[in-house]
């Protein structure tokens, strides 16, 4: 057995109604910055929920509304200089990754020098580490997909680079998952979003950090999404789906924790990064397929027990993929629907190497530029 750490320093609070819990939360005393995005938590009364129960700790509060669904770095020193001027003393990311992941960017330039790409170790990053403790960073997350509550990661889009980012110091403090936040999600975000989750934790358990808690955790993760993930996106308001689905995510982000991802979402960064419309997990999914055939002989009892932890009792797992994006209505995804073409594939590949080469380190198999532009070919339509 290998020699593991173990180091998860947020605090989780799950269930419905949690979100009365930052009440009493003893966030720093003084005014909060909430980074949000588009107008589904403005419309569905979240932003002022926040708000008032902040409000009940004494914390009046800045809202930044205008996070993008692939968060760029003008929006991190946008906000990040709201919160010097307005001397903010917590960030609170209200959304789904996006959002949250601005959050914890935004936190950490609140109290460092430079800018952010200086301390993303990827692309055309300069690699430096964070001095000073960022902000407080409250998580609270709308979505079942990232498991960015749960991890310190930042996915982040300068240019044409989308990296990620993060370290220790940028965990959230304190992370709020009430599934009831979910509930208003539409079937196919419920589905693009659920198979980021299930790809978190297959990839974790396929890398080669995987460990022992991580590995308990990719398996649990993966039994909920195969147990609840179809239910969720034929009903939105299935409660013991949406439950399953946000305690997924939660634990797909703790194996992000401990383990790594793989080859598989350093090309979709890569696909996603050229093309700002393609939703993340719609990436993941076109080239889901094509990438686990590719290494599925190099784990093959892991993808048996991937299997069954999906439901698919004869141990195959891409069988059981395929399956489970029919149940969910994705398996009809196309590239040229998001503005792929096959003229590009080779300038994917280059910049998943480039930008998220750590990732391909984690894989047991080696990857090469062809080998990449050989999953996208075939998985193009």
């Amino acid at each position: 057995m290998k020699n593991f750490s173990y180091y998860m320093p947020t605090r989780i609070f799950f269930g419905p109604g949690s979100v009365q819990k930052l009440a009493r939360a003893g966030l720093p005393a003084g005014r909060g910055l909430l980074v949000t995005g588009g107008s589904s938590t403005t419309k569905l009364g979240y932003v002022d929920k926040v708000c008032a129960v902040l409000g009940e700790a004494g914390h009046e509060m800045t809202v930044y509304r205008g996070v993008q669904p692939n968060p760029t770095i003008e929006t991190v020193r946008a906000c990040a200089a709201i919160a010097r001027q307005e001397g903010c003393t917590f960030v609170v990311g209200l959304g789904g990754g996006s959002s949250i992941d601005t959050a914890k960017a935004v936190a950490a330039m609140a109290t460092n020098d430079g800018d952010w790409w200086d301390y993303i170790y990827g692309g055309s990053g300069k690699r430096q580490k964070l001095k000073n403790q960022p902000l407080p960073i409250v998580a609270i997350t709308t979505t079942a997909g990232t498991g960015t509550e749960a991890d310190p990661w930042t996915v982040i889009t300068n240019g044409e680079e989308k990296i990620g980012g993060g370290s220790d110091k940028t965990f959230p403090t304190i992370s709020i998952v009430d599934p009831d936040f979910m509930m208003s999600v539409p079937p196919h975000l419920t589905a693009y979003q659920g198979f980021d989750a299930l790809f978190h934790a297959c990839e974790g358990y396929l890398s080669q950090s995987a460990n022992p808690i991580s590995e308990m955790y990719s398996l649990a993760a993966i039994e909920l999404v195969g147990r609840s993930l179809a239910r969720a996106v034929a009903d939105g308001a299935d409660a013991g789906a949406r439950a399953d689905m946000a305690l997924a995510n939660t634990l797909a982000g703790f194996v992000e924790s401990l383990s790594s991802l793989t080859a598989e979402h350093a090309i979709e960064h890569a696909m996603s990064g050229f093309h700002p419309n393609l939703p993340h997990g719609a990436g993941l999914i076109l080239i889901s397929l094509e990438y686990y055939k590719f290494v599925a002989d190099t784990y093959p009892d892991k993808f048996t027990r991937m299997a069954q932890a999906l439901g698919r009792a004869d141990g195959d797992f891409i069988a059981a993929l395929a399956d489970l994006q029919r149940q969910c209505h994705v398996d009809a995804l196309k590239m040229s629907d998001f503005g792929m073409t096959g003229d590009d594939f080779g300038k994917y590949a280059d910049h998943a190497f480039a930008d998220m080469g750590g990732l391909f380190r984690a894989e047991a198999r080696p990857f090469t530029r062809d080998d990449v532009i050989g999953i996208l070919a075939r998985s193009y339509r």
